[in-house]
């Protein structure tokens, strides 16, 4: 009998171990890059020119899910800010802004708040769907359509950044508060602040680690 319950519970045991394989296992176990500045509004980010801002952003790969840490220093204490995973950046792989962004980030998702705190210091921590995988898209079908396309086929967010939550923080870089971004939950946001920069070669975000 104790064979018997054995020799059922190796393909038991087999089929949970292969359950729980990473959910691509072609890429990197972990990775880590940096956000970089949105230069029109780099000055409004931090109080000490000696000690400019910086955001880390660590990603591990996991079973189910995987986990996301973003970790800030020498920011204004008190800050906020609104964390996003986006499809598009306005900067280019050199840092600087690409002079041929349209104005329009893309699908935005949005992924957790950001408070500063007195030490200038702030983390996130997200578990999510992220590396090779995330995407988002509008199940609703283009109105006419014959084959119920939808209205926005599945899209890829393979960049991080963040936004101001107060309007007002960003405006002495020369934001008008009265015309807010919707990146916050009463979509009354400032601008980007920070955001990740995309592969020299093939264009596409951090998150994506899979090259083609």
């Amino acid at each position: 009998m104790l064979k018997q319950i054995a020799a059922l519970a190796t393909p038991a045991a087999l089929s949970m171990f292969l359950s729980v394989a990473p959910l691509c296992a072609d890429g990197p176990d972990e990775i880590s890059f940096n956000l970089f500045a949105n230069p029109k509004f780099a000055q409004c980010l931090g109080s000490d020119p000696y000690h400019p801002p910086t955001a880390t952003v660590t990603v591990s790969r996991g079973t189910a899910n995987d986990v996301m840490v973003v970790e800030l220093r020498n920011f204004k204490p008190g800050a906020t800010f609104d964390l996003f995973t986006i499809e598009r950046t306005n900067l280019k792989s050199e840092g600087v802004v690409d002079p041929t962004f349209k104005g329009s980030f893309g699908l935005a998702w949005y992924q957790s708040d950001i408070h500063v705190g007195g030490d200038g210091k702030a983390e996130a921590v997200v578990k999510s769907i992220l590396l090779d995988g995330i995407f988002g898209f509008d199940a609703d079908p283009i109105p006419g359509s014959a084959t119920g396309a939808p209205l926005v086929p599945p899209t890829h967010t393979f960049h991080v950044g963040f936004w101001f939550d107060k309007p007002e923080d960003a405006a002495a870089c020369g934001f008008d508060p009265t015309k807010p971004t919707p990146f916050n939950s009463e979509h009354k946001a400032g601008p980007n602040a920070m955001i990740s920069l995309p592969d020299s070669t093939t264009g596409q975000g951090p998150l994506l680690t899979v090259k083609p």
